[in-house]
């Protein structure tokens, strides 16, 4: 039998196990993890040195080792994490609906658990903590398949949450983790139908593509971000320079990164330089502009179709200029991947017009793209950022890996 096969059949039978749990008994063991993660820093951190020095001799980009770090300070970051889980209501047996037919009968919509969950990330070790508090507070169990460039942190990582899970009491099993690094345990695990729920996928536009092309098993598909702010004539420019360099600069390897900047052609002579000046106090950004902004700017370069479509996941910003709110919407919905947009704006209509009209998970008005988060949303750890429309859309929370049921109650009907 494969790995993958076996830690499928494991998860599913711990996933019934994991759905008896009590919220108390839950909590607690959480709670216990925690701990656990965080004492256990002088074990991981090494195995994560392992990995990053793995990364940087094989070339990888400065934005995705930064994903790839561990530190003290994020270790307890993450086990905060944990412990914010902990705390938060727990959504399996809320009654959604209840109500009584006239023939008598009960009927509850009950929202329970999906069972035994997939997940397939890159290059993001504190995705192995988040995605066990997250299944494990719903009462699932969960398989994972972390990126080969973090095998040594997701390896400790798992060791530390299965060890606790023991010492609560609740059969590790809960929590699973692919260890082979090849390509094809990927696609083996897509094809669990009857042992696995359902697959998210976590990472780059490639990995995401992938999986969507080849799952055998329902996906919930998380997105790549090319993120827009758009800058309109109404703006208070005081604002804009901020929200734009946080945007931009404070995390360069994340999917909510601002990559793209629409700018009012009326705006444009007093926005530009005093953005470049802004954005250089913090790091410099290479810009991309088109023929009407890039006289603005010192050193930019032009940009071409390409640019206004690609998530950079670098110190790179592409600049278009816009004559109206409406041409602004229009370009987002041609180029965005449904993720996080926002515009700058004093004026309430214009704010209103680009709330409603641009199709994305997240909107935004006179606020960084970066707050799309499950953490900033006040749901704790998230599991990721769905930019698809069916299920769950942005940052998914413990809601959104439950599903429901009805629960039926009669006293002797039958069906005339």
């Amino acid at each position: 039998m494969s790995e993958v096969r076996r830690l499928c059949e494991n998860a599913k039978a711990a996933s019934y196990v994991a759905a008896g749990l009590s919220t108390e008994e839950k909590n607690a063991a959480l709670r216990k993890a925690a701990d656990a993660l965080e004492a256990a820093a002088a074990e991981i951190l090494p195995a994560n040195e392992e990995d990053v020095r793995l990364a940087r001799e094989n070339g990888m980009h400065p934005g995705m080792v930064d994903r790839l770090l561990l530190t003290p300070e994020r270790i307890t970051k993450i086990a905060n994490g944990i412990r914010q889980v902990a705390e938060l209501p727990d959504p399996v047996g809320i009654v959604e609906e209840d109500f009584t037919r006239p023939n008598g009968m009960r009927i509850r919509k009950v929202r329970v658990p999906f069972g035994v969950i997939g997940i397939i990330y890159e290059s993001r070790p504190e995705v192995t903590a988040d995605a066990f508090s997250l299944t494990f507070k719903t009462g699932n169990a969960v398989v994972l398949k972390g990126g080969s460039d973090a095998i040594h942190s997701n390896t400790a990582i798992t060791q530390v949450l299965r060890h606790s899970l023991e010492a609560s009491g609740i059969t590790p099993d809960v929590m699973n983790l692919v260890t082979s690094t090849e390509r094809s345990a990927v696609d083996e695990l897509l094809t669990q139908r009857g042992l696995v729920d359902v697959v998210i996928p976590r990472g780059g536009a490639g990995l995401i593509r992938h999986v969507v092309d080849h799952a055998q098993v329902p996906v919930i598909e998380t997105g790549s971000g090319n993120c827009h702010i758009y800058v309109d004539e109404s703006a208070d420019l005081d604002k804009a320079g901020p929200i734009i360099v946080n945007a931009k600069t404070q995390r360069i390897g994340v999917c909510n990164a601002a990559e793209s900047l629409l700018v009012h052609e009326n705006i444009r002579e007093a926005l530009l330089p005093r953005l470049q000046q802004a954005l250089n106090e913090v790091h410099p950004v290479e810009l991309r502009a088109d023929d009407a902004a890039i006289g603005f700017l010192s050193d930019a370069v032009p940009a071409t179709e390409a640019d206004y479509g690609k998530e950079y996941l670098d110190y790179i910003l592409s600049i278009k200029t816009v004559g109206s709110v409406e041409e602004a919407i229009a370009h987002i919905n041609r180029y965005n991947t449904g993720h996080s947009e926002s515009i700058i704006t004093e004026d309430p209509a214009h704010a209103e017009a680009f709330l409603k009209g641009v199709d994305a998970a997240c909107v935004y008005v006179n606020a960084s793209t970066r707050f799309t988060d499950g953490g900033e949303f006040g749901f704790g750890a998230e599991i990721g950022i769905s930019t698809q429309k069916l299920h769950a859309r942005g940052p998914m929370g413990l809601r959104e890996l439950t599903s429901y049921k009805y629960e039926i109650t009669g006293n002797g009907q039958v069906r005339p």
